[in-house]
C-alpha cells in the first residue's frame, strides 16, 4: 500500500493574489503533502463573474513560495492547451519547485470555460477522445526536453471515474488516479482500475488512489482508506480560505503513521 498522504485544494476565485498567497504558504508550513489549485477561467461558486486568476501563471508563483509540498493542479483541463507545450510548461514548473510538480490531467467539462475562451466545447466522449489521443504526445515530449524532469519523470495524475475510457487511460498513463464519491463507490473504481492494469500488464501498485473529498464526507476517513485510497484532497472555501479541514486530515494521518510505526 502507498504511504498515507494528505493535501488540500486552493481555489483562486474570489480572491486577491496576497490571499492566495498566504494560504499556500501556510499549506506548505503546515506538514501537508500536497498543494493544489485548479484549472478554470471564472468562479464556480459565489459570482460567476467574480474576481479569478489563471492556473499556470499561478503555479509558477506556487512554485516558488513553497518550499516542502508537492503541488500541481487538480486537475488541468486537456483541452486548452497545445500537449506538447503543455508537457514543456510542466517540466519548467517541476525544476522552478525544485522536483515537486505533480501533472494533473484532465478531460475537462465546464462548458463556460469552453465557450468563452473560444475553444470548442464538444461532447464528453470527444473531449475523452482528446485526452487518449493527447497522452502519448504530453510522454513522448516529457522524454524528449532538455533538460529533462528533475527526477527523470513527472508524477501524472488523471482525474476522472468513467469505468470504460477514462480508468483505462489512468491505467496506460497514470501514476496517481484521483476520483470523487463516497468510499463504496471509489472501491468499487479502484477494483474497475485493477482490472485495467490486469489487461494491460501493468502493476496495479504503481498508482497512487487518491480522492477529493468535502465537508460532509471528513468523517469517513477510514472508510476512504479501507476502500484503498491512500491520498485525501480536501479543500479550503475562499477568499478567507478555512484550513481547518486540512489540519484535521493531517492529524489523522499521523495518528494512522503513529500505529503503524
Amino acid at each position: 500500500m502507498h504511504p498515507i498522504r494528505v493535501g488540500i485544494q486552493i481555489q483562486q476565485q474570489h480572491a486577491t493574489y496576497p490571499q492566495i498567497r498566504r494560504a499556500w504558504q501556510e499549506v506548505d508550513a503546515s506538514g501537508a503533502d500536497t498543494l493544489f489549485n485548479w484549472d478554470h477561467f471564472f468562479p464556480l461558486s459565489g459570482d460567476l463573474d467574480g474576481a479569478h486568476l489563471d492556473n499556470w501563471t499561478a503555479l509558477g508563483a506556487m512554485a516558488e513560495v513553497t518550499e516542502r509540498v508537492q503541488i500541481g493542479c487538480l486537475v488541468a483541463a486537456n483541452s486548452y492547451r497545445n500537449p506538447n507545450l503543455l508537457a514543456d510548461m510542466a517540466r519548467t514548473l517541476d525544476h522552478i519547485s525544485d522536483g515537486r510538480f505533480i501533472l494533473g490531467l484532465g478531460s475537462g467539462w465546464n462548458q463556460r470555460d469552453y465557450e468563452e475562451y473560444g475553444y470548442e466545447f464538444g461532447t464528453a466522449a470527444s473531449r475523452l477522445r482528446d485526452l487518449d489521443r493527447d497522452m502519448p504526445t504530453i510522454v513522448d515530449r516529457l522524454n524528449l526536453l532538455n533538460p529533462g524532469p528533475v527526477r527523470g519523470s513527472l508524477p501524472i495524475l488523471i482525474g476522472g471515474g468513467g469505468e470504460k475510457v477514462t480508468l483505462r487511460i489512468v491505467a496506460q498513463y497514470a501514476t496517481i488516479w484521483n476520483g470523487q464519491g463516497e468510499p463504496e463507490e471509489l472501491a468499487h473504481k479502484n477494483r474497475v482500475l485493477d482490472e485495467w492494469c490486469a489487461r494491460i500488464g501493468r502493476d496495479p501498485q504503481e498508482i497512487e488512489r487518491s480522492a477529493q473529498i468535502f465537508t460532509e464526507q471528513m468523517d469517513k476517513l477510514d472508510a476512504y482508506l479501507d476502500a484503498g485510497v491512500t491520498h485525501l484532497i480536501c479543500d479550503a472555501g475562499g477568499p478567507d480560505y478555512d484550513l481547518s479541514s486540512l489540519h484535521q486530515l493531517i492529524a489523522w494521518r499521523d495518528r494512522h503513521v503513529s500505529q503503524a510505526g
